[in-house]
């Protein structure tokens, strides 16, 4: 198929886009911008949220992962479902029972006022870097497949995108995307079972078949039981447990559509729905993967990792599963991005500028702020994809969850601190402790071969920063006062 007409069913997909948020945004205040007036229903926010846990690294980098790490990815996701019970049973009671807007009014709360500004900005920092990575990596597709033929260069490609998700998040907000992210899933979830349906029928193979042909190829390998591997199933699923607690527990961007839900137990039935269907469709992702390698290998193809799902498609399938792809990319990119804009407006305004206690403030003044601070990060988020651009990692995900166990551990021991201690710490010691953590870790990491030998440092790097915080704060933190309990 040309690449004019697939821009042009992008362009008509984004144009729906921007229908939803009209009909969605009209006479949205800061209250829905930020947390949907408290009036989304769970159902929505769970199935829209699948979008936003899975967003284009899964679409992309999972099924390419397969032929390297066979099913090994989904002992992350039996992690997930247990740390999906904790945000359930730990963090949503605690989050409703102070009615929070920001969850790291919590730690403002409990630790004092230094923590709540570490914990804002840790997040605003983890949640801007881990965001433009996936855009990029959509973005960087959508480039190579389509818009570099049609002699667009990758930075008015990148602009487009961004200035397209402004468009339908800048009036609405939460109340928007939860109505967006629903359709977003639903074209993401149905291009990828169509997709996978023409490979079997191209491979001439059903499920069973298909599974029997990845047994013998070595693609559908599961459970890694050499210690020293980074991909050893305790280090891989207790790691998933703290990557599910940190990037969805502890991130505003997934709390907010969590506490936009009316009431804790709806919310708590979102949170356990999501950890369900979001295993299924991890596994539905792999199986593709799978299939794109059995094909690959049947056809002489060599691409591999993140180039390969879109080479098989857009060189080997009809035109019709060509659209379907292109829109359910699409539909992969932009749950990734337009929450983690609308999250970070909302953070930066109301922890960091202190919005909702500015009373001197008219509503008109904090919507023109918060609309500049939403413009803003639109214009964080370009710079950072062209820089991801300079870059060009070969496999997003790796680099993602790296980010992630760097920049979200901080996070991990504040609130693990607070929950765990009846503790006070100095206020002024926070930053540079939840910065010191991160550094060691680094250093760690870098001298692994000569500190630990044949052990392979991975994702367990999330908890043991996390650690580190927790130790750097015990050391700084006195028995706090009953009352300062109390009240958080």
């Amino acid at each position: 198929m040309s690449p004019a007409l697939l821009a042009a069913f992008v362009v008509a997909y984004f144009l729906i886009l921007l229908f939803a948020a009209w009909l969605t945004s009209r006479k949205a205040g800061n209250e829905d911008f930020f947390i949907g007036g408290r009036k989304s229903h769970w159902m929505l926010v769970a199935f829209g949220m699948i979008g936003t846990s899975l967003s284009g690294v899964t679409f992309i980098s999972v099924p390419g992962a397969v032929g390297m790490d066979g099913f090994a990815y989904f002992q992350i996701i039996l992690g997930h479902l247990i740390g999906y019970l904790v945000v359930a049973g730990v963090l949503l009671p605690l989050y409703y029972r102070l009615n929070l807007t920001s969850i790291y009014d919590y730690l403002g709360q409990r630790l004092g006022p230094g923590a709540y500004r570490t914990g804002a900005s840790f997040f605003i920092l983890s949640r801007t870097l881990g965001a433009t990575a996936r855009l990029y990596l959509v973005v960087n597709i959508l480039q190579a497949t389509i818009l570099d033929r049609l002699g667009v260069p990758f930075a008015a490609t990148a602009s487009l995108m961004l200035v397209m998700i402004l468009l339908y998040t800048y009036e609405g907000g939460v109340k928007t995307i939860v109505w967006t992210d629903t359709l977003q899933t639903s074209c993401m979830l149905l291009g990828l079972i169509i997709c996978a349906w023409f490979l079997m029928d191209r491979l001439n193979l059903d499920v069973s078949s298909s599974l029997d042909a990845m047994r013998s190829e070595g693609l559908s390998r599961l459970f890694v039981w050499d210690p020293d591997s980074r991909l050893f199933i305790v280090k891989q699923i207790v790691a998933g447990i703290f990557i599910t607690i940190a990037m969805t527990g502890l991130d505003q961007e997934m709390m907010q559509k969590n506490i936009s839900v009316r009431t804790l137990r709806d919310s708590q039935k979102n949170m356990l729905v999501l950890a369900v269907v979001f295993a299924g469709v991890v596994l539905l992702f792999l199986f593709l993967g799978g299939l794109l390698h059995l094909f690959a290998r049947q056809n002489g193809m060599t691409e591999t990792g993140d180039a390969l799902f879109p080479a098989v498609v857009l060189g080997h399938l009809p035109e019709l599963v060509q659209v379907i792809f292109v829109i359910a990319l699409i539909s992969a990119l932009f749950p990734s991005a337009d929450g983690a804009i609308t999250a970070l407006t909302a953070s930066f305004c109301i922890d960091l500028l202190g919005m909702q206690k500015r009373d001197d403030w008219s509503s008109e003044h904090k919507k023109r702020i918060r609309q500049r601070v939403h413009l803003t990060f639109g214009a964080v988020f370009l710079l950072l994809v062209l820089g991801f651009k300079a870059i060009n990692n070969p496999s997003m995900i790796g680099l993602i969850l790296k980010l992630a166990a760097y920049t979200y551990g901080p996070l991990l021991g504040l609130f693990a601190f607070g929950i765990l201690t009846r503790r006070s710490v100095r206020d002024g010691a926070v930053i540079w402790i939840a910065l010191a953590a991160p550094l060691l870790c680094y250093v760690l990491n870098a001298n692994q071969h000569h500190l630990f030998g044949s052990y392979q440092l991975g994702l367990e790097l999330l908890l043991l920063n996390g650690a580190l915080t927790f130790a750097g704060l015990w050391s700084v933190s006195r028995p706090a006062e009953a009352g300062a309990l109390a009240k958080a």
